[in-house]
């Protein structure tokens, strides 16, 4: 576990991207940065095909390079630096059509199946 209180983006893609796995080919294209309780943080440059399946957490992606697609659910979203994006736990995901330089903080939090929506 990582319970740092600060972490450095450049440092991290400098890491990437990790060993090749069967999932990522190419190399795992994320690193984890920090976590603490359910909140993980991680930094993640797309190498290769985004090979992404469904998380059982919420998760928000902030855009810090480049530009691409995110399709969420079969709705392709553009998104470039300085975009946040959205994801609920368990929705279809992956990027497509990203720039050589496209970079995002990834940050997942809260319970398995994600946050309850409450009126």
């Amino acid at each position: 576990m990582n319970h740092a209180v600060k972490t450095n983006f450049d440092e991290l893609l400098a890491q990437l991207p990790l060993a090749p796995s069967e999932k990522w080919p190419a190399g795992v294209p994320f690193v984890t940065a920090m976590t603490h309780g359910t909140m993980s943080v991680e930094a993640f440059a797309l190498n290769e095909l985004d090979h992404q399946t469904p998380h059982d957490q919420d998760e928000l992606y902030f855009v810090q390079r480049g530009s691409g697609v995110l399709t969420i659910d079969d709705v392709a979203h553009t998104c470039k630096a300085g975009d946040a994006l959205f994801v609920r736990a368990g929705q279809d995901h992956r990027f497509s059509n990203c720039t050589k330089d496209f970079a995002t903080w990834v940050v997942f939090w809260g319970p398995k199946g994600g946050e309850v929506h409450r009126l």
